[in-house]
């Protein structure tokens, strides 16, 4: 049998890629690696930096770029990471053409497909060039480093535009929150909790002192800018990703230890950590004010708000349960006024999975269900087999903890801040060798 009758056939999506590779690349097509590098390293550096316009630029640049060398590089296997993807792209333009405001669920979509496209260049070259790893990450925590520490200085400052994020309705009245370059504290803790995993992978993956020291320095500080944010869905994904973190690598660390011992010390990490915890909460009385008002119920103003507005969006699933409103706040906006109570008016579901199936419906949410769960497979897979990929899928491991744990009573996640880190996390995932093919043994 022929080589070419054995070579699996490309899929029909997939056969516009490599048109053009046999065409001469010329000096511009030989640095599109290089180019794509830099404005994925500007993009994620200046996340809580640029301007919405400079960040659309960005966004448009690495599409461009994306499909610059889709032309130029023979197409492979999709992966399984991809399958998804390209259902939820599926459902988002189904739920489009459908939309009650099709217009607006048309710049949804066409946002998502720009979030997308950063993500396919990031894949594209985390899989050709995975040096690149490293260096976007030192690009996001250098942009997370600045708006950490301009954050924590607003606490020295002039505290009257602080002020205007104390509920007097909340059981919390008067606490003061930092919201750094973000202008929203809750904005500001979601930006926060991937960088910090990737922080910590970064100082135990880095070699030399002062790419340590760096690391560190992010690390630290965006621990105390994330809990001086007194986001409570911030809080507990933080908690989530030192759980995932301890449990993870205490596993790996007692891997010659007697069985008993190598179940019970994550254990005993955890309890310990967790006593440490209550103990914090308990003595310093600006956390526990915040965390008492967790079970405050409807008697804190920002919690009655959420419940109205969770009970609005379970209507709107109720009323269009298949195919959703349509992709984007935009839609949102124009269709949750129907639904909204009295004087209960929001930007979004305040839940990913609310948000998710009023979007796109009951499939939209299960696809992005599966999404999170290939994610999960494909990371404890490069964790358990080492290498390369290994500590970069344990801080993946740790930023689906924080963020999912986040997303259940918030949609920070959706704004490009956060989002775009998240895509960065599974680009990783999709980037890294499948499990029969060997990782690569050096980063040059």
């Amino acid at each position: 049998m022929s080589s070419s009758a054995s070579a699996p056939a490309v899929p029909l999506i997939l056969r516009w890629q490599g048109v053009l590779a046999n065409y001469p690349a010329g000096q511009l097509g030989r640095q599109l690696t290089l180019i794509s590098g830099i404005v994925l390293c500007a993009l994620m550096a200046g996340l809580p930096l640029v301007t919405r316009p400079g960040m659309t630029l960005l966004i448009a640049a690495s599409g461009l770029l994306w499909v610059l060398i889709a032309l130029r590089t023979p197409a492979g296997s999709i992966g399984s990471i991809n399958r998804w993807l390209l259902g939820i792209i599926a459902l988002a333009l189904l739920a489009t053409g459908f939309s009650p405001v099709p217009s607006a669920a048309l710049h949804g979509f066409l946002k998502l497909l720009s979030y997308l496209g950063v993500y396919a260049l990031m894949r594209q070259l985390l899989a050709t060039a995975p040096i690149w790893w490293d260096r976007i990450v030192a690009a996001l925590l250098a942009g997370q480093l600045v708006t950490s520490v301009l954050g924590i200085r607003q606490l020295f400052g002039d505290t009257s535009e602080l002020a205007r994020w104390a509920d007097p309705n909340s059981v919390a009245d008067g606490t003061i929150r930092i919201y750094g370059t973000l202008d929203n504290p809750n904005l500001l803790a979601g930006y926060l909790l991937p960088a910090i995993p990737l922080a910590l992978v970064a100082l135990l993956r880095w070699p030399g002192m002062a790419r340590k020291a760096f690391a560190l320095a992010a690390l630290l500080l965006g621990i105390a800018a994330l809990v001086l944010t007194y986001s409570r869905g911030a809080w507990m994904g933080l908690v989530a990703e030192a759980a995932v973190v301890v449990v993870l690598l205490g596993s790996s660390l007692t891997r010659s230890w007697p069985p008993l011992w190598r179940r019970l010390f994550p254990l005993l990490l955890l309890v310990l950590g967790a006593a440490a915890l209550v103990v914090v909460v308990t003595q310093v009385e600006p956390l526990r004010v915040r965390v008492l008002s967790l079970v405050a119920g409807r008697n804190d103003s920002s919690n009655n708000f959420r419940i109205n507005v969770w009970l609005a969006a379970l209507d709107m699933i109720q009323a269009r349960p298949w195919l959703g409103i349509g992709p984007g706040n935009d839609a949102f906006n124009q269709i949750y006024p129907l639904f909204a109570q009295p004087r209960f008016n929001a930007l979004s579901a305040y839940s990913i999975p609310l948000e998710l199936s009023v979007e796109a419906g009951i499939p939209g949410l299960l696809a992005g269900i599966g999404l999170v769960i290939c994610c999960l497979r494909r990371a404890l897979g490069q964790w358990g087999r080492g290498g390369f990929w290994a500590l970069p899928a344990l801080a993946v491991l740790a930023v689906i903890a924080g963020l999912g744990v986040q997303g259940l009573t918030d949609t920070i996640f959706f704004r490009p801040e956060v989002q775009l880190s998240g895509w960065f996390c599974v680009a990783t995932l999709a980037a890294a060798p499948a499990p029969t093919t060997a990782p690569p043994n050096s980063r040059d």
